[in-house]
């Protein structure tokens, strides 16, 4: 049970997993700080270090898993075109209208991670200790890395005609 109890203005599918959203807005708004400071000071950028290898390591295990064929897997900052960085990058020899959707779109599962930590933290209503605030540094670089880049979407969209058709079938399936 939290200490704040669920008020009445949310949805009723939201208040049994209240204890979960208390546990994760401090790790939210840390995320927020991080960002807003690694554009003013570098030290701060060493912040997206953990969430770049969440991001990375998302791409190549959906490339194992999908016959992507990862060629290149890389974590050191380079500069890209005018004053624009790139973090990090795989490679794929083999990516296909089968498995680009999944590959582009792999980094929205780096999610799970804190919502896990946070249901691993919340299942026995623990009253929160001084580790939390360390898990809550720890597990807020997930939320700048989760969504995919322009180049990921660009090849997501490689399968966007088959995953219409197959959400027109589902949808069609569950009429």
């Amino acid at each position: 049970m939290p200490a704040i109890d669920c008020p009445t203005i949310f949805a009723p599918w939201i208040c049994p997993h209240w204890d979960v959203l208390l546990y994760l807005t401090p790790s939210i708004l840390l995320a927020s700080l991080f960002r807003l400071l690694a554009r003013s000071h570098p030290v701060f950028f060493c912040f997206y270090l953990s969430g770049t290898i969440l991001h990375e390591l998302a791409h190549f295990c959906a490339g194992i898993m999908t016959n992507a064929r990862p060629v290149d897997f890389s974590l050191f900052p380079r500069r890209s075109v005018g004053n624009q960085w790139i973090l990090g990058s795989v490679s794929f020899a083999n990516i296909r209208w089968y498995n680009a959707a999944f590959v582009g779109l792999a980094p929205i599962l780096v999610l799970l991670v804190p919502i896990f930590v946070a249901l691993a933290r919340t299942q026995f209503g623990k009253a929160p200790i001084w580790l939390d605030g360390v898990i809550a540094v720890l597990i807020a670089p997930a939320y700048l890395s989760f969504l995919p880049s322009r180049t990921d979407l660009c090849i997501a969209l490689r399968s966007w005609p088959y995953m219409v058709a197959a959400g027109t079938w589902l949808w069609w399936m569950g009429a």
